[in-house]
């Protein structure tokens, strides 16, 4: 079984999307960002390929401009 996909860590995501902690779960909260998967006790992660797709739709959104 090959996996297309991998967790990244709050840090990758930061570096990743230039957004900060507040920003993240701000948007997380309203539903514009993917959510986190919870790994157990207080470890949460987010999925490689979700944090990319949600990437892509903002550069669609602003090449439509």
């Amino acid at each position: 079984m090959e996996i297309d996909y991998y967790f990244l860590g709050l840090r990758e995501v930061i570096n990743l999307t230039g957004l900060g902690k507040t920003s993240i779960y701000r948007y997380m909260a309203k539903g514009a960002f993917p959510q986190n998967v919870k790994l157990g006790g207080r470890t949460v992660a987010w999925v490689s390929t979700e944090i990319e797709q949600w990437m892509q739709e903002r550069m669609e959104a602003r090449n439509k401009q």
